[in-house]
């Protein structure tokens, strides 16, 4: 049994979440055993009430795993159990509501890592990346050979019909696609620009008219600093890390106009709830107010599907105050009322990273790489340290994005000095990624009150490659190992951190209960979950880990009616069919959203005249974007700090409109 102290695992069923007998305490009623009608008296009228059945609920709570209705009311669970219960409880005059009679419905599925601007403005590509994706100019299914590539990239280059626009492809990746160069690309496209985004999101290539269109001449780069020179080769057309953020002005008109930022943002609305969620959340992303108020132009409608939440980016607040720590927390708390309508800022969390980008292999391993590559630091030690201490001590929930051992020994090391230094009782201080640790890490972070968040995908994405390149078999078995977390009883929930994976819960419960490579593989069988656990990893779990489970995560009385109906039971299914279960639709806070029907998956639609979205087109799926110094492994603050990347991109967009 995993260890869960959160709301979803009482034995005791609650109203309003207080437990019954203690709410009938306070409200007067006599203390002897609550009969249903007792409790009925309590919810409300009975025509306010609607009674909804289904084959099963999974309530996500241990204590009743499932339930055949649930009662609804002014967007709450008010009553669940046996028809007959149910009634009883809220009076017959409740209407039945059979929608979800053949279906099976969970509790609604939490993401709590998912990134708006990157995956808006990746998703204007056209998408050859080592994953399938659905992309809005149609299926985009995985390739992750170099001739797969080379043939794709040249047959979409000669079908971009527009060569006044910039051809933009992202998902390309040097260890399956072989190798990239501006004089490739010329060959390829001799007349009009192009613009190859590396699947890490962290590398630009430009042919010679890009570079040409774009204004990066040879003056442009000998005026870089030296690191983002080092970072560069004008030759070959290719800037990464510094070099890449170096450009990011440049590129900017060809990348993020206003049209695609909100067509991109129109498309994960529909995206995500495709795929059933009902809460979204990121942690940490760019600290800019003009981008957020865009992001509230589209996520804060209360049309919208979901709930999304936001958080600090503590990393810029840290480079920007390096010694002054409540000047560090005044920052933080600057963006609370940066939310509206349905798009809300949690108070006291806050998102830090330790080490590099698993998809760029840059994440710090004790025992180095085989190939002798280094990784590398996005925050470096002491000024994590800093900034973990600092928001400690105003007893601030803590995220940490980490991929390495080495950087999980840093981040271990923090909290051990923070408890000892100034204990904290729930702190719920969360691991974010979780790609490679060893077994004593991961019980001591658990035995201080850590929980973890994994990213289960990385395994069906890069076990297989990796094994072959810079880790090696057996570290690459181990990537994500959630027998540690199982072993020692701790917490524990999945997320996509899209766009580095799909944000497809049940994928990534697929991911987590197989540990299928994309190879066919299964990597590491040790670290596989139950599907039980799995479950909960996208729901209950999910909300403990930002402090929601009293609101969300499960079918309880007193939260809020937030559903993902499925055409079938995930206990029915031989657990390879887990992500191919059809999600019907989602109900939020008691509205009922049915999926509109996506298109079938018979392969790509014919290219766009051009790369950009019209504003009208709902956007494009796919990926990751490269100017996200959240997972920048070489630049604090300074030229490249998110800080400035976000008001660039804000600043360009709203230019942009106001033409």
């Amino acid at each position: 049994m995993i260890r869960s102290n959160h709301a979803g695992a009482r034995p005791v069923r609650t109203l309003a979440g207080l437990p019954v007998l203690l709410w009938l305490a306070v409200s007067g009623v006599a203390a002897q055993t609550p009969s249903l009608q007792d409790i009925a008296g309590k919810i409300g009228p009975a025509d306010t009430t609607t009674i909804y059945v289904a084959r099963e609920f999974l309530t996500m709570d241990p204590a009743k795993p499932k339930a055949q209705a649930v009662a609804v009311r002014d967007g709450r669970f008010v009553a669940l159990g046996t028809l007959a219960d149910v009634q009883a409880a809220v009076g017959r005059g409740a209407r039945v509501d059979t929608t979800f009679a053949d279906k099976v419905v969970s509790a609604g599925f939490v993401e709590q890592h998912v990134h708006p601007v990157l995956a808006a403005l990746t998703m204007n590509t056209r998408v050859i990346s080592i994953e399938d994706w659905d992309a809005i100019d149609g299926f985009s299914p995985a390739v992750r050979d170099e001739k797969g590539y080379q043939d794709r990239l040249a047959k979409d280059l000669a079908g971009h019909t527009d060569k006044s626009k910039s051809f933009i492809t992202w998902g390309y990746h040097h260890y399956m696609h072989g190798p990239m160069s501006r004089t490739l690309l010329d060959r390829l496209a001799p007349d009009f620009p192009v613009i190859v985004w590396h699947r890490s999101c962290h590398e630009f290539f430009l042919n010679s008219a890009a570079l040409k269109k774009t204004g990066i001449d040879a003056a442009f780069v000998a005026g870089m600093s030296k690191s983002a020179q080092e970072q560069s080769s004008f030759e070959k057309g290719h800037f990464f890390e510094q070099g890449a953020l170096a450009i990011l002005g440049k590129l900017t008109p060809e990348l993020a106009t206003p049209a695609r930022f909100k067509a991109g943002l129109e498309y994960t609305v529909k995206y995500y709830h495709r795929n059933g969620i009902t809460v979204a959340c990121e942690p940490g992303g760019f600290f800019s107010k003009p981008l957020q108020d865009m992001i509230n132009d589209v996520y804060s409608n209360d049309s919208t599907p979901f709930n999304h939440y936001f958080m600090a980016d503590g990393k810029t607040f840290a480079a920007r105050n390096p010694t002054d720590a409540g000047a560090l927390v005044k920052d933080s708390e600057s963006v609370l009322s940066w939310g509206r309508g349905r798009t809300v800022y949690l108070p006291k969390q806050v998102k830090l990273l330790t080490d590099g980008a698993i998809f760029s292999q840059l994440m710090m391993m004790k025992d180095g790489y085989t190939d002798g590559h280094k990784g590398a630091w996005i925050m470096d030690p002491p000024v994590f340290g800093f900034a973990f201490q600092a928001y400690w001590d105003a007893e601030y929930q803590i995220h940490t994005h980490n991929n390495g051992d080495a950087g999980l020994e840093v981040l271990v090391g923090e909290l051990e000095k923070a408890m000892k230094r100034n204990p904290r009782k729930d702190h719920r201080s969360v691991l974010i990624h979780f790609g490679f640790a060893n077994a004593d890490l991961v019980k001591r972070w658990i035995e201080l009150g850590g929980v973890i968040s994994s990213n289960p995908y990385y395994v069906t994405a890069l076990a297989g490659p990796y094994a072959k390149i810079g880790l090696g078999p057996d570290r690459a078995a181990a990537i994500v190992p959630h027998s540690f977390v199982l072993k020692n009883q701790g917490s524990l929930s999945f997320h996509s951190d899209m766009p580095m994976a799909p944000a497809k819960p049940l994928e990534l419960i697929w991911a987590g209960v197989t540990r299928t490579t994309y190879e066919g593989q299964v990597a590491g069988p040790e670290h596989r979950v139950p599907l039980d656990v799995a479950l909960r990893a996208m729901t209950i779990d999910a909300a403990y880990s930002i402090q929601l489970e009293k609101e969300i995560g499960s079918i309880a009385v007193g939260k809020k009616a937030n559903l993902t109906v499925l055409d079938k039971s995930p206990h029915e299914v031989d657990p390879k069919d887990l992500k191919s279960i059809n999600v019907w639709g989602t109900m939020l806070e008691g509205r009922l959203q049915p999926v509109k029907p996506a298109a079938p998956q018979v392969g790509r639609l014919p290219a766009p005249s051009g790369a950009a979205v019209p504003p009208e087109t709902p956007g494009r799926s796919s990926s990751s974007l490269a100017w996200n110094t959240r997972h920048d492994p070489r630049s604090n603050c300074g030229p490249g700090c998110s800080c400035r990347i976000g008001h660039l991109l804000a600043a360009h967009m709203l230019a942009t409109m106001e033409k």
